[in-house]
């Protein structure tokens, strides 16, 4: 779609051209949403293209994903053997049933940003433990995890004139035995539910809820429970206001999908690999 109230584009090369943010200003990325609908109170587009990002960077510590890291470069990444739960990256992607064009546009960051309840790189990433950089408009950057950043349906921590930088996933959240599930109301709708539970070498257990809930819910036991103590668990922590509600799902059913999702996660986790 044509922004035909856009006057101009700016191109910085680094973080120091980086225009003064004003009102009627927009990050331009992937721009699969921005492009998307009329935006009649955008004025300008600040591209982060010029940037040059690396997209992603595999140090001894973190996998470094930056928010301009496009989906199918995400997915094409060549993981290492001991990262038992790289399928998950693959399953998120997936996740979007998008078409390859949108793959290839659509950004990481561009979808923690947009901070929709269905996001599956917000589940991904709060799932393994991911932390945002956030460059603020002062100049200073702060870090915040994935899960904290999102705080409700196309909510988030982002001030005026800040901007999402990149993600770092701990290696070691990617050597731990993972479990993927989700569910759309339709074949090929929008997530409802999408849970992700992940087991380290202590046997402690994590489970991420998202798409069913307006913002990421992270469960943490010790140690595997058994299926009424995480059932309670969950009526527990996630309060029924937290559900999401809309045409891909009322809170009832998704509720419902939480908990039947999360214990197929907790049984094939209580599977010796």
């Amino acid at each position: 779609m044509d922004l035909n109230t856009i006057r101009e584009i700016a191109r910085p090369h680094t973080r120091a051209q980086l225009p003064v943010w004003t009102a009627g200003d927009a990050w331009l990325a992937g721009g699969t949403w921005l492009f998307s609908e009329p935006q009649v109170h955008l004025n300008r587009l600040i591209d982060l293209t010029d940037l040059k990002w690396p997209a992603l960077i595999v140090s001894d510590n973190h996998l470094r994903i930056a928010a301009t890291c496009t989906v199918a470069q995400l997915d094409a990444l060549a993981c290492a053997p001991d990262w038992i739960a790289a399928p998950l990256i693959g399953q998120c992607c997936r996740a979007f049933l998008a078409s390859f064009k949108i793959w290839k546009t659509a950004t990481v960051g561009g979808n923690i940003c947009m901070s929709l309840p269905a996001g599956p790189m917000i589940s991904l990433a709060s799932a393994l433990d991911g932390v945002c950089t956030i460059w603020r408009a002062d100049g200073s950057e702060y870090q915040i995890p994935v899960a904290d950043f999102v705080v409700g349906n196309r909510r988030n921590l982002l001030a005026s004139g800040d901007l999402l930088r990149q993600i770092d996933i701990p290696l070691t959240a990617l050597r731990r035995r993972s479990v993927f599930r989700q569910i759309s109301l339709t074949p090929v709708g929008r997530s409802a539910a999408l849970l992700i539970g992940t087991l380290d070498g202590d046997g402690a257990l994590s489970l991420t809820v998202t798409a069913s809930t307006v913002r990421p819910i992270k469960l943490s036991f010790a140690d595997l429970p058994g299926r009424e103590a995480l059932r309670s668990a969950i009526l527990q922590q996630i309060p029924e206001a937290v559900y999401h509600a809309d045409v891909h799902g009322r809170p009832m059913w998704r509720r419902h999908m939480t908990l039947r999702l999360a214990e197929e996660i907790r049984s094939e986790l209580a599977i010796d690999p």
